[in-house]
């Protein structure tokens, strides 16, 4: 499937609600985007988290543009469905000159989507504002058409996420950002922080775009998110924190007990080789 199918495949993934919610397991290098792959997924999000901590580095732009976009190269290489980048504010100073660089090289390694935050990136306890952050989609919209790729920017507002402002304000304040950002050329707006499901239900209701909700531990389920209208469920750095978390026991098992019982289950060495006979 060449490029621009894939991106107007991935904009119709985007159905509100069951039974057709999609799943993102976020990716953070070849081998875990394949595994994901081949589980069932429809397409690949990225975990800016997962590809941070694997080069080494703090979550939060510590990593720059050029090294963000090799790993997703590398992933759009391994996989044949549709791939959505987590190019966190931007890179660079995340003015719109950056932005669109970023979306051009983004597009140039094959993904057809984004996730573009909100966030002050000098300031994580304030957001960008509206009319600033709107200058920044218009400037991944404008990059993207002249690349003919119809790009799908899932815009990431980050009030609840970082209990920004007063907890009574985030609804509406979320809720005015989403359709400051829609109208500048969004196309799905992610909500990161949210879990109770009343207000998700309000927020889908409020918003008429295809709502992201991050999932996990203490979420309502992916067939319950469906029920209250949500089109996308991801789990950001979870499943990259959890491949981690592995790591730690195997090793401490090693060190402390000598033994190797972390160890079972793993994927057997042939099998690892077959993930990558696409590539």
């Amino acid at each position: 499937m060449i490029q621009t199918d894939k991106a107007e495949h991935f904009q119709r993934l985007h159905s509100r609600g069951a039974p057709n919610v999609l799943v993102l397991p976020n990716a953070w290098d070849a081998a875990s985007a394949r595994i994901v792959e081949l589980a069932g997924a429809r397409a690949i999000a990225t975990t800016s988290s997962g590809v941070s901590w694997s080069l080494g580095r703090p979550d939060g732009h510590g990593v720059m543009r050029g090294e963000m976009i090799d790993v997703v190269r590398r992933i759009v290489s391994a996989v044949s469905v549709p791939v959505t980048a987590d190019i966190e504010g931007g890179y660079g100073s995340g003015s719109p000159d950056d932005v669109a660089e970023t979306v051009r090289a983004t597009i140039g390694a094959g993904a057809v989507g984004i996730n573009l935050e909100d966030t002050d990136p000098a300031d994580a306890t304030a957001l960008i504002e509206i009319a600033a952050q709107a200058r920044r989609i218009d400037a991944a919209r404008t990059a993207a058409a002249a690349e003919g790729v119809a790009l799908f920017i899932n815009l990431r507002t980050d009030a609840y996420l970082f209990h920004i402002g007063e907890a009574d304000d985030r609804f509406d304040e979320t809720v005015r950002r989403a359709r400051a950002y829609l109208d500048a050329g969004a196309n799905g707006i992610f909500i990161p922080g949210v879990v109770h499901a009343p207000t998700i239900s309000r927020l889908v209701n409020s918003i008429d775009a295809p709502i992201n909700i991050l999932a996990g531990p203490g979420a309502p389920s992916i067939q319950e998110l469906g029920a209250l209208g949500v089109a996308r469920v991801s789990v950001g750095g979870a499943l990259a924190r959890s491949a981690m978390a592995q790591v730690r026991r195997a090793a401490t098992e090693l060190f402390a007990a000598g033994t190797y019982d972390s160890l079972s289950g793993a994927i057997p060495n042939s099998e690892a080789n077959e993930l990558f006979a696409l590539s």
